[in-house]
């Protein structure tokens, strides 16, 4: 004997039910087959709406019972041949008839009750259960409608109705091996109490009334047909690579279903269970998948010994605190007594080791209800205050490892947790039981997905961690970035186990999101019919996304952008800048978010700000992180003046040098920025806060060599004013030239001064030899102190600049 169940999805509609038909034509021939079935998909809501409206006094209850029938009949007319209509037609008729004269009445009493509910919901199994029944004998396949009425016995507590085994055991045993057929039908959900009135096994009892059977009959298998084929690893509505677990232990399933994986109705493993009883999760919609095999063996294969992830949404987190509650015996039993009487579930319990407060979760809809009966129940104590009022916080959810062998794998809970802490993700409480089968977490409600995809990247993805980026600025070095994103893309993959996707992409003007990724193949053509730029907006769309393993990467020189740093760090988003405005401003905020990134668990990196792609300020980290200290920093930190300088020599003019560096995209879209010193003001700036010094921009002596009337007006302004001083820069190459020096603008700090301005460099020191675009950093330290430390290279451009942005990104998201 085997029990199989099928539920609404499955018996939705006319095509659902001939797959069914498919399913077990193949099968009636080896083994005897009691089927159960559910309600059609959403007619026990729409029936139990019907009556509710009923009883509120509003007419409308009877167009909703007009479609109920009407999907009944049509679908009757789908699945049998007119010839054998007649009976079943009638036999639904005759139901809706029944369906309709309750809720009349209730419409003239304007009250229901849940003995009436009851006798309403059960209607929606007598109907498909007949109906299926039908279909089978008119294709010639013989079978026995049974009424779970009359074989399943309950006490009379409506809508929750609670089994009498021994009596259920009894009736089941003799209605089925009394009878000559090999193939029954019964309806689900539905049973009576011992005077023979209609009562429910509660929302998901069709699962319940198969495993009751299959248990009273000692079945070969129980099968659970759905929608999906098997439970899975998490919810695939939040997980888009969730995976089917293929065997699972009955305790196991029991704890993914009362937290949330629906795909099997919590109390169904229990009569299986004690008789060691397998049960199949299959797909009606895919039977040929293995699907998932509940039984008291395992055959775990996930090292981590965790076997799925669920959750429950909805949730609300009752406090009940007070310096009198630590020591005195009897608060928790008040407590869960009160709830008990208001008839309100506990879904997990914690309590602090000072016995100072308890905190348990229930549904959110129960909240004021519990509220209001705990806060009477010790109303004594709260007036003397003993005990703080019931605290109450909504909008809350619980995520939960499950896994029996979890308790043989050391470290689980402090992965899970530092996992979430690493996205951001609050926890509100935590519950473990003694038997490390489950570690359940109270988080927010608008953290589910993110958490559970965290989790499920954390526990189950071998093949990649999935990343995000929103990137800020596309001009050259941010569209370089990209075009090195896509094409490192395959080998991220494969070797670094990492898929990059950009999910938010901004300039001046516009933005664009997509949050399965932007096509880097042709974004240039997308963003142009993208929403216009707003810098508030795009911040706040990479906070209510709330991705996991987030990076912001700022390729801009906006100072309104950098603003924005500190509530984006706030949000646990790590970020990747370019742009040196908030690591050159004010110390006090360099410091804050320095502090803030700590706080948050993210990286705030800026490794371009000085150099472009150079590793100068890693390895100054490094140093600093080894016990090093610097004594003291030189540096020529402008490729652009480095540029100009070892071009121009007299001939061509001053100003046709700059320009040639302009279009080269050395300088930066204003060039006097490069050529006043400001940026390399702001470079060893930077260099000398890495390197602990409190300095602002002020404490830095910039011995500029451009006419200051060169630095007001337009940029052409700029252009035209160094062409009428173009002796001035003449004269300064001619005295280097002389004495056999080079020009380098050079950048120092030592003794905690720092200073930026041209020098002549001389043969025999290690800037003379430093051509092009080249930067050059040489760091005396107390390792390093006759022969310094010098990193030496490109130090403009917007390829190598795009390089070092993406190696922050890489250093940031792998940790």
């Amino acid at each position: 004997m085997r029990v199989l169940k099928f539920g609404g999805s499955s018996v939705a509609n006319a095509e659902n039910i001939n797959k069914i038909v498919s399913i077990l034509q193949n099968r009636l021939n080896n083994e005897r087959l009691i089927v159960v079935v559910s309600a059609l998909g959403g007619i026990t809501d729409a029936l139990l709406n019907s009556v509710i409206l009923a009883s509120e006094g509003n007419d409308e209850y009877k167009q909703q019972l007009k479609k109920i029938e009407t999907r009944h009949l049509e679908l009757t007319k789908q699945l049998i041949p007119v010839s054998k209509q007649s009976r079943v037609l009638s036999m639904v008729k005759q139901h809706c008839n029944e369906i309709e004269d309750i809720c009349n009445g209730v419409f003239l009493l304007q009250e229901v009750t849940s003995r009436t509910k009851d006798r309403i919901m059960s209607y929606g199994e007598l109907l498909s259960s007949q109906i299926i029944s039908a279909k089978f004998e008119s294709i010639g396949l013989k079978n026995k409608w049974v009424d779970a009425r009359k074989i399943i016995i309950t006490n009379s507590n409506f809508e929750h109705a609670i089994v009498n085994f021994d009596i259920s055991n009894a009736k089941i045993e003799s209605a089925f091996s009394e009878s000559n057929h090999s193939f029954f039908l019964v309806p689900g959900f539905i049973a009576s109490d011992q005077k023979g009135i209609t009562t429910t096994l509660g929302r998901g009892g069709s699962d319940f009334t198969a495993a009751i059977i299959a248990a009273a009959l000692d079945a070969k298998a129980l099968e659970i047909w759905t929608d999906v084929s098997g439970m899975m690893t998490a919810d695939p509505r939040l997980v888009s690579n969730a995976k089917i677990i293929p065997k699972v232990l009955y305790r196991e399933a029991m704890e993914l279903s009362h937290f949330g994986a629906k795909v099997v109705y919590p109390p169904t493993i229990q009569p299986v269970m004690r008789k060691n009883i397998p049960v199949w999760i299959k797909s009606t919609f895919s039977p040929d998948h293995h699907g998932t095999l509940i039984e008291n063996v395992s055959d775990h294969k996930n090292g981590s010994g965790v076997r799925g992830i669920s959750s429950i949404n909805k949730i609300a987190l009752l406090s009940l605190e007070g310096s009198g509650m630590a020591g005195v015996p009897g608060f928790s039993k008040r407590l869960f007594e009160t709830l008990a009487n208001e008839q309100i579930n506990v879904i997990l319990i914690t309590q602090s080791s000072s016995e100072h407060s308890i905190c348990v979760s229930i549904e959110d809809a129960f909240a004021e209800k519990a509220k209001n009966a705990v806060d009477n129940e010790f109303s004594f104590e709260i007036e003397r205050l003993k005990v703080d009022p019931l605290i109450i916080e909504k909008e809350l959810a619980i995520i939960a490892l499950v896994g029996d062998k979890m308790k043989s794998h050391p470290g689980i809970s402090g992965k899970m947790f530092s996992a979430l802490g690493r996205n951001g993700i609050n926890v509100r409480a935590i519950s473990q039981g003694s038997s490390e089968r489950n570690i359940s977490a109270v988080i927010s409600f608008n953290d589910v997905k993110k958490a559970v995809n965290v989790l499920h990247e954390e526990f189950f993805e071998t093949a990649f961690k999935q990343v995000n980026l929103f990137v800020a600025g596309v001009g050259n070095v941010g569209s370089r970035l990209l075009s090195q994103l896509l094409q490192q893309h395959i080998y991220l993959k494969e070797n670094l186990r990492l898929s990059i996707r950009v999910a938010g992409i901004a300039n001046s003007k516009k933005m664009l999101f997509n949050d399965n990724g932007i096509d880097l193949k042709n974004w240039r053509e997308q963003l142009p019919a993208a929403d216009d730029m707003n810098l508030a907006q795009f911040v706040n769309s990479i906070k209510t996304k709330n991705f996991r393993n987030s990076v912001f990467v700022d390729v801009t020189a906006n100072k309104d952008v950098a603003e924005h740093y500190d509530e984006i760090l706030q949000k646990s988003v790590s970020i990747v800048a370019c742009n040196k405005i908030a690591a050159s401003s004010s110390y006090s905020y360099y410091e804050k978010l320095k502090n803030r990134a700590r706080e948050f668990n993210v990286q705030f990196l800026f490794e371009t700000n000085v150099g472009a792609g150079l590793p100068v300020i890693g390895t100054l980290n490094d140093l600093i992180l080894s016990g090093d200290k610097v004594n003291k920093i030189e540096a020529v930190l402008s490729g652009t003046l480095n540029f100009v300088f070892n071009n121009y020599d007299g001939v061509t003019s001053f100003s046709q040098v700059v320009r040639q560096a302009q279009a080269e995209g050395y300088t930066e879209p204003d060039p006097r920025l490069d050529l006043s010193g400001i940026d390399v003001v702001r470079k060893i700036m930077i260099l000398a806060r890495e390197s602990g010094e409190k300095i602002e921009m002020e404490d830095v002596t910039n011995n500029a060599f451009m006419p200051a009337e060169c630095m007001e007006g337009t940029v052409e302004d700029f252009y035209k004013c160094m062409e009428k001083h173009e002796s001035h820069f003449k004269n300064i190459v001619d005295e280097a030239n002389k004495s056999g020096k080079k020009l380098k603008f050079v950048a120092t700090y030592e003794n905690g001064k720092a200073s930026v301005g041209l020098k002549q460099i001389g043969s025999d020191h290690d800037f003379y030899h430093l051509y092009g675009k080249d930067n050059v950093v040489a760091f005396y330290t107390q390792r390093y102190t006759g022969q310094p430390l010098v990193v030496k290279g490109a130090g403009a451009g917007a390829d190598v600049t795009a390089s070092g942005v993406f190696a922050d990104i890489i250093r940031a998201v792998r940790i």
